[in-house]
């Protein structure tokens, strides 16, 4: 039986940190779907077609990761992909709260989805796609916290990554 797991997200954009939690997922599952949240409350840098290009871009040296769209409920999203798990990053304790609700409501929408949660690897603690898109803006040096591919695309779309002294 083939275990997949859903990485959901906006990934607006796909950071270090993501591509971190993607490579240890790849590890435990036999199929991983990072899923991208085509209808989303926030205001996305990238188009959801630009997020999923992205995306594709940072983990096509998985053999066994899917990148793709969704919209609607990620339970349902879930189960039309026979996923038995949803995969969600805690970076810090502040997370915690909040995914622990989602993962309560995920469970009462199906029980048959269970929640698993990773950290990312230490030195991506830090890391969310917010601060990365404020640092571009700023003109800060994003370049150790994403790939290349992003760096470059955020540098055409929000301003400046040059590097500082």
């Amino acid at each position: 039986m083939t275990k997949s797991v859903i990485y959901p997200g906006t990934f607006d954009p796909i950071t270090n940190g993501h591509a971190d939690i993607v490579a240890r997922a790849a590890r435990m599952f036999d199929h991983v779907i990072v899923a991208i949240a085509g209808s989303t409350s926030k205001t996305t840098a990238f188009s959801t077609d630009e997020r999923v290009e992205l995306a594709e871009t940072v983990l096509a040296r998985y053999e066994n990761v899917e990148v793709t769209r969704f919209n609607g409920l990620l339970v349902e999203f879930a189960a039309s992909r026979n996923a038995s798990a949803v995969l969600r990053g805690l970076r810090a304790v502040s997370d915690f709260e909040f995914e622990f609700q989602l993962a309560g409501m995920n469970r009462r929408l199906n029980s048959e989805i269970d929640t698993v949660f990773l950290t990312p690897s230490e030195q991506f603690l830090f890391i969310s796609s917010s601060l990365i898109r404020e640092i571009s803006a700023l003109g800060g040096d994003i370049s150790e916290f994403v790939h290349p591919t992003v760096c470059a695309a955020l540098e055409e779309r929000i301003g400046s990554t040059k590097k500082l002294g």
